[in-house]
């Protein structure tokens, strides 16, 4: 090997390092939104049932415009309490349309302002739902939510 070729291939070695410490510093925000009552609402998911029975419990606040979405397999009465909350919430139930494609979703059922000292007392509709969405307290009466507006979810 040349001189030429040893630095060609030190200045390849050298890029790649480059290359792989800033994908492995810059992280794609790959957060789901869900667009309702004209706000995009950034949601962290809670998927399995441990996530779901936690929820929110024990933290200090939720911000404005974020949320978390509990995501069940299948539809079905979802009951909510506030066991170990810190600070009052909406919450919002949804479910498909009527004739659907699953997922178009619309608002089923809201509890407004749920307070922490409200436990062991259940919030829920006696409809099925899918998913709820918990939203920080007075987000409902903000941005007149109401039940059957539509909700988009944004990939």
């Amino acid at each position: 090997m040349n001189k030429y070729n040893i630095f060609s291939f030190a200045i390849v070695i050298v890029l790649i390092l480059v290359i792989y410490q800033l994908l492995t510093v810059v992280k794609i925000d790959n957060t789901p939104y869900i667009k309702i009552a004209g706000q995009n609402i950034k949601v962290e998911l809670a998927l399995t049932p441990a996530e779901q029975e936690k929820g929110l419990s024990g933290r200090s606040e939720l911000k404005e415009g974020e949320g978390m979405l509990f995501v069940f397999n299948n539809s079905d009465e979802y009951v909510f309490w506030m066991k170990d909350m810190n600070f009052a919430i909406d919450m919002i139930w949804l479910a498909p349309f009527e004739g659907g494609d699953g997922e178009d979703m619309r608002v089923v059922y809201i509890k407004k302002d749920a307070q922490p000292e409200s436990f062991p007392e259940t919030y829920g509709p006696d409809i099925n739902s899918k998913y709820v969405l918990e939203v920080v307290a007075g987000f409902s009466d903000k941005n007149n939510l109401k039940e059957g507006d539509g909700v988009e979810f944004i990939y």
